[in-house]
């Protein structure tokens, strides 16, 4: 008899899909090794009352099934029982607000569902070690597994264009960085892709930069791979993120990447990507014409990211999620 698996989601909203896509491409592995089930809950948001309605709507099928909380919605650990494992996306997203803000939202989404899950799986070291200051005493329950790339995602070749390089950016939230991106960019023959909502001020900085750009928002993942294909860097300077796929996608796909020297950023990428200083506007302007202007620099950082990517093959992600898996039965 297979081990049952319940992978409880936050509420689907049409602009977040990551850890849909994540979670869902390693249900797709793990079909033939367990029985799967998925709960998706009914409210989004972080209210008490959301909390409230969401905990009362869970339902254990089976006492030896074991509850997988796939992210965001941390508090169901109140209910699901010992035999929970809870996936830890990032923190600084989350702490953040004013001071009764940040210890509400530390007590439901850190404090005590690291009291109640068996296990807690995060997906870097850099998260880890932030998590470990914010629940020193969960410590031991901690285990880094890293997000796998996704399996739609294959070498593409594209013929280099120094002329006028197609820029690919992922993200527009503050700490994507992508108002420093822009200044960086001013005066450099480019044209951007823009993956996500952009705000008015974004948009009068495209205007004053002089930036040709187009965007995109709420697209499904399969336009998003073509973004990918398109592009002929991907330009990643992030001030913060708990993992960073962005890098990986590019790498697989076959394109050069800029991306931080900072956090998840340098430890996701390490030598394979042009690391720069995400505060620095100079830096990354000659990390952008150091590359677009060496096409023997593009295939070293090409062949580097696609040796990268073999670290985050789902088929290895998966086994370190199986293992998981029988230590909670286990314990």
């Amino acid at each position: 008899m297979l081990q049952q698996i319940n992978y409880i989601f936050r509420k689907r909203l049409p602009q977040y899909n990551s850890i849909e896509e994540l979670f869902g491409a390693i249900q797709a592995k793990l079909k033939d090794k367990v029985e799967i089930d998925t709960q998706e809950l009914k409210l989004s948001g972080g209210s008490p009352v959301v909390i409230l309605k969401n905990i009362l709507s869970f339902r254990k099928k089976s006492p030896s099934q074991i509850n997988h909380i796939t992210g965001d919605v941390n508090y169901m650990a109140l209910v699901t029982g010992k035999k929970s494992v809870l996936t830890i996306h990032d923190i600084g997203s989350i702490l953040k607000g004013n001071t009764l803000k940040r210890i509400y939202l530390k007590l439901f989404w850190f404090t005590l569902p690291a009291i109640f899950v068996n296990k807690i799986t995060v997906i870097s070291e850099f998260t880890k070690a932030e998590l470990c200051k914010v629940i020193p005493f969960a410590s031991k329950k901690i285990e880094v597994v890293y997000n796998p790339v996704h399996s739609e995602l294959s070498y593409c070749p594209k013929e280099k264009n120094s002329v006028c390089p197609n820029i690919l950016l992922i993200g527009t939230k503050p700490n994507k960085n992508i108002e420093r991106t822009f200044e960086a960019l001013s005066g450099i023959t480019c044209k951007l892709t823009i993956i996500g909502k952009l705000t008015e001020n974004q948009l009068k900085l495209l205007e004053l930069y002089k930036l040709e750009y187009k965007s995109m928002f709420q697209v499904p993942y399969v336009d998003i791979i073509q973004a990918y294909k398109n592009c002929d860097l991907v330009l990643f300077a992030s001030t913060y993120e708990g993992f960073g796929m962005p890098i990986i996608e590019a790498q697989a796909i076959g394109r050069p990447v800029i991306t931080s020297n900072i956090g998840a950023m340098k430890e996701v990428a390490k030598d394979t990507a042009y690391l720069v200083n995400p505060y620095n506007v100079e830096e990354i302007r000659e990390a952008v014409l150091s590359i677009t202007s060496n096409v023997e620099m593009q295939n070293k950082l090409i062949s580097k990211g696609r040796i990268n990517v073999e670290r985050f093959r789902i088929d290895k992600i998966v086994e370190d999620y199986l293992t998981i898996y029988k230590d909670v039965i286990n314990a």
